[in-house]
């Protein structure tokens, strides 16, 4: 009896949770459905539904193209952060040398630098060398890792069995054929999260397009929706209703990633149980 009532109780508390976290995204998607004098009356099903609004997103700007700059910068970026960290994450795992640890520490502390502290001093070398306004600074700086997914991989790398390394060296194997044909294929869940990690804080991001951005043609999504903002707020009265449905066609492809990653997600976890 007292083993059922936990149960019910675990589900009560997992509904209530998952409710909790979907109301906000429900709120989006109903309010973006409604017209303007009813954006804000708090109800999930609307009393009249409009999806005019999402023709008017269209309409009012080049959604399609600022969708494809999205894309490009984000799987660019994902796919840049990934492979080079690691690349550095798999030396730090395979490699003893003098200093390792002091290194990695160092690596690390990187982590602690607030991202204003170097804002400035990014954007002067980009605007030195003449990619100020164009979508290079949104996906490059990745090409130099990152400290957190340096973190994350070299834990995966660090349970990987060094049997299986010696014997590769025993036959001739390279480095990078330890790294490229044992340490990735056996790390793969890892790898996933990353890309989907760093994918998601690149479509997302909006403080480096509006630092880098000038032209409307290179605008990504969140870039171009502080512009729709922008855009229909210079009346005096907010088209929240258009706004919102800008913001659920930019949310829509990341929970949709999510969803097909997900069991990456779970046999990460999974992994790293096992080696607990």
């Amino acid at each position: 009896m007292l083993k059922q009532r936990k149960g019910v109780l675990f589900w009560v508390v997992l509904i209530g949770a998952s409710v909790l976290f979907l109301y906000p995204f429900l709120w989006v998607i109903s309010a973006s459905l409604k017209p303007r004098s009813q954006v804000f009356d708090n109800k999930l099903v609307p009393d009249q539904v409009r999806p005019e609004n999402y023709v008017d997103v269209w309409q009012a700007a080049p959604v399609l193209d600022w969708f494809v700059n999205s894309v490009v910068v984000a799987l660019a970026a994902a796919a840049a952060v990934t492979l080079v960290s690691s690349i550095v994450a798999f030396g730090f795992a395979y490699f003893r040398f003098p200093g390792r640890n002091a290194l990695f520490g160092l690596v690390l502390g990187t982590m602690m630098l607030p991202a204003a502290v170097t804002m400035i001093p990014v954007y002067l070398i980009w605007n030195s060398v003449g990619l100020a306004n164009t979508q290079v600074p949104l996906w490059a700086v990745n090409l130099f890792g990152s400290a957190f997914y340096i973190f994350l991989l070299r834990q995966f790398f660090l349970g990987l069995p060094r049997e299986l390394f010696e014997a590769a060296r025993i036959d001739g194997a390279s480095h990078w054929t330890l790294f490229w044909r044992i340490a990735v294929p056996l790390c793969r869940p890892a790898l996933i999260v990353s890309f989907i990690f760093e994918l998601k804080a690149s479509w997302s991001d909006l403080l480096k397009p509006l630092i880098y951005l000038r032209d409307p043609e290179l605008f990504t999504l969140p870039r171009g929706l502080k512009a729709i903002s922008d855009q229909f707020g210079q009346s005096g009265e907010q088209q929240w209703e258009v706004v919102l449905a800008g913001s659920v066609i930019t949310t829509v492809p990341m929970i949709i990633v999510f969803f097909l990653a997900q069991r990456y997600f779970m046999q990460g976890i999974a992994t790293q149980g096992r080696k607990g």
